[in-house]
């Protein structure tokens, strides 16, 4: 069950204490050489290599050594970039536990991470999810040329008829006056060509044209996976990328998941909801930094920190501390 009453209950409930979001971010985050640092510490090369077995990838190799057209693979970026969030967690609650986590969510792919954060799924579960998201997407991917594009700035009302009338959808609606279009290439072309008025498009690279139609040959199997895993309620709220709602039904939040894959990623209505809990801190898992932006546009005041290396732990610990 989910609704908007819940945002509210929520922030009822936080008003005598600091609101700490813990979220994770999506495709399009990781960058060749990323968990380098990470793999110097054993604990967490160990993890990442266990990660690794469980997906069948050598992710330890992809987020060393690979360069950067090999991890924009789907069926490699999504199991590195939870596996990213992963090893951000292991250090972020090995220190100082769950406790002043106040709630959590997930950008795309991030929400199998945030999953996990919440205690919906165990990490073995979350990884037999997204093994089987990133290949079916990428197989998805292959079958029509198709692409993603950012519109930054203009007026959203004019954008979405534009993307209509060029036979493009709104995958992403991230706030701070940006939406990601995504859709045949001929399509983005012409919207590149001729954007609306007082917007810039910057096209993305990226695989094909996820969270749309096209990702529906996608979706029985990830289903079918989806229907065999053990799920838990949340121990935390949780938000959706559906409408930016908390999930109260572990079961639901990972049918949304499902559903997600072909449906546009409500980032705005996420961080509205944040806002309107009271949010006083935002940390981002690795590979962080995008969501810690956004949070400056969409969540102004708000402090961030965006844990890129294991060095950045000693930042959101203190966050978590209320020092």
């Amino acid at each position: 069950m989910f609704g908007t009453d819940t945002t509210a209950h929520v922030s009822h409930c936080w008003q005598t204490r600091d609101v700490i979001v813990v979220v994770a971010p999506g495709q399009g985050s990781q960058t060749p050489g990323f968990l380098e640092p990470w793999i110097a510490e054993p604990r967490f090369r160990e993890h990442l290599q266990r990660i690794s077995d469980s997906v069948g990838i050598d992710l330890v190799k992809h987020g060393t050594t690979s360069d950067a057209d090999t991890i924009r693979d789907t069926a490699v970026a999504q199991p590195l970039i939870v596996a990213a969030g992963l090893l951000a967690l292991e250090g972020l609650v090995s220190e100082s536990g769950t406790a002043n986590i106040s709630g959590t969510a997930g950008h795309s792919v991030g929400e199998v991470t945030a999953s996990v954060v919440a205690g919906v799924l165990g990490e073995e579960e979350a990884l037999r999810f997204v093994k089987q998201r990133s290949q079916g997407m990428a197989d998805a991917a292959k079958l029509e040329k198709t692409g993603m594009s950012a519109v930054i700035g203009g007026e959203e009302d004019a954008l979405v008829a534009l993307l209509a009338e060029l036979g493009l959808e709104p995958a992403n609606y991230n706030g701070g006056g940006q939406i990601v279009a995504a859709g045949s290439l001929d399509g983005l072309a012409k919207l590149a060509e001729a954007p609306p008025a007082g917007s810039r498009v910057i096209p993305l690279q990226v695989a094909g044209a996820f969270h749309t139609r096209y990702m529906q040959p996608s979706v029985q199997a990830l289903h079918g996976v989806a229907s065999s895993l053990r799920t838990s309620d949340p121990r935390l709220p949780i938000w959706t990328n559906r409408d930016g709602t908390v999930v109260e039904s572990g079961a639901t939040f990972v049918d949304l998941m499902v559903a997600q894959v072909t449906s546009p990623v409500r980032w705005d209505l996420t961080m509205a909801s944040l806002a309107a809990a009271g949010v006083t801190g935002l940390i981002e898992l690795a590979p962080a930094g995008a969501l810690a932006g956004l949070a400056k546009r969409g969540l102004k005041g708000v402090p961030t920190v965006a844990i890129k290396t294991p060095d950045d732990l000693a930042a959101a610990h203190d966050m978590m501390n209320g020092n």
